[in-house]
């Protein structure tokens, strides 16, 4: 079997997420980590269905997974990342794309997708967080907001 033909058949799977954040008591930055029933800690996110675009998807997975419907994209930032996993025997090629966005709502009702979610500021997100590409997101934003700051 040829490479290409292997990389014809690779499962592909897309999905979109977002480092959320809110300005809460004392003004102080905190951003939104999930606890996955499955142990890890991760960004809200899930897969684009037929017809979404990215950012329909990301409003669509924060309300589903959080109750929080006021979200303000911030203009600019999209980070995607990339992995594969196995599904099935299959060899599923994932890609991920990471909006920033921001809230006012600090109160959450969980799904049964999570067993748990934080409301962290950055260093402590990122002491939390399970996988090194979230730790890369989250910095990559919290520049980018750090630097919008400053303009």
């Amino acid at each position: 079997m040829l490479w290409k033909d292997v990389l014809k058949n690779m499962l592909k799977e897309y999905s979109a997420g977002a480092v959320l954040f809110g300005n809460f008591a004392n003004n102080e930055r905190k951003f939104l980590l999930l606890h996955y029933t499955s142990g890890h800690w991760d960004f809200p996110k899930g897969n684009v269905e037929a017809g979404e675009t990215e950012t329909e998807t990301v409003k669509r997975e924060i309300f589903e997974e959080t109750g929080i419907t006021d979200i303000r994209f911030v203009e600019g930032f999209v980070q995607p990342t990339f992995y594969k996993y196995k599904r099935g025997g299959s060899l599923v090629h994932k890609k991920v794309s990471f909006y920033l966005a921001q809230t006012a709502t600090s109160s959450i009702k969980l799904s049964n997708e999570h067993q748990d979610f934080l409301w962290a500021e950055c260093f402590s997100a990122l002491t939390t967080l399970t996988y090194r590409s979230a730790r890369d997101i989250l910095v990559s934003a919290d520049k980018f907001i750090k630097d919008r700051q400053k303009i």
